[in-house]
């Protein structure tokens, strides 16, 4: 299996090549924007594809089965990077994976991003954004899984998660990264959203 990993050099996306990487039925394609990250991503294992998200980057999809879109702006961004990156360039990734062919996106969104009202308003453009992309990938052909984790540490994986159900709890990027590592090729989790939080099921038993 041939997998795109969008956005690799991001805290997420490292974490994930890397999980990938390890797996010797899993071909890991990084696409990074700038050159000089080409090596941290190669020492993990991924064949490395230079493109910017906000220009053409359908030629990082050869022969890719699945997707993952890890991206983000990232947090000291104005509003137009948001929505040049969470929301347009997300959309273009899911346009250029139904042109070709993928048989699975999926998209680490974040929670609110369907109800971005109940969020900080600090984060209210961002998860506008997050839910366009969103709703624009559920209107698609594909098979996707959307992945909304809660607000995100950087703390050691726990291995165990359980479904966000309120309050400000917490999930870390460990953990999210070794999730997607487990979903890639499982079809269980077509057409299904995921919002979750650190709790206690392993994360090889949550899918059921």
């Amino acid at each position: 299996m041939n997998i795109l990993v969008i956005g690799a050099n991001g805290q997420i996306g490292k974490q994930t090549v890397a999980l990938l990487a390890k797996n010797a039925n899993f071909n890991v394609v990084a696409m990074i924007r700038k050159e000089e990250q080409r090596t941290a991503l190669e020492q993990l294992g991924a064949k490395v594809i230079i493109a910017d998200l906000e220009d053409d980057f359908s030629p990082a999809y050869s022969d890719i089965n699945t997707v993952i879109f890890s991206a983000g702006s990232g947090g000291h961004t104005g509003p137009e990077k948001t929505i040049a990156i969470d929301q347009d360039a997300a959309i273009r990734a899911v346009h250029y994976a139904e042109q070709n062919g993928v048989s699975h996106f999926i998209m680490v969104s974040s929670v609110w991003a369907d109800q971005p009202e109940n969020g900080p308003e600090s984060l209210h453009q961002y998860l506008i954004a997050k839910g366009n992309a969103d709703k624009a990938l559920q209107q698609s052909k594909l098979n996707y899984t959307i992945v909304r984790p809660v607000l995100l540490t950087n703390e050691p994986a726990t291995e165990h998660i359980s479904d966000y159900t309120t309050g400000p709890m917490t999930i870390t990027r460990a953990d999210v990264a070794l999730f997607l590592s487990t979903i890639v090729d499982n079809s269980k989790t077509y057409k299904q959203t995921y919002t979750f939080q650190n709790g206690d099921t392993p994360i090889d038993n949550y899918i059921k």
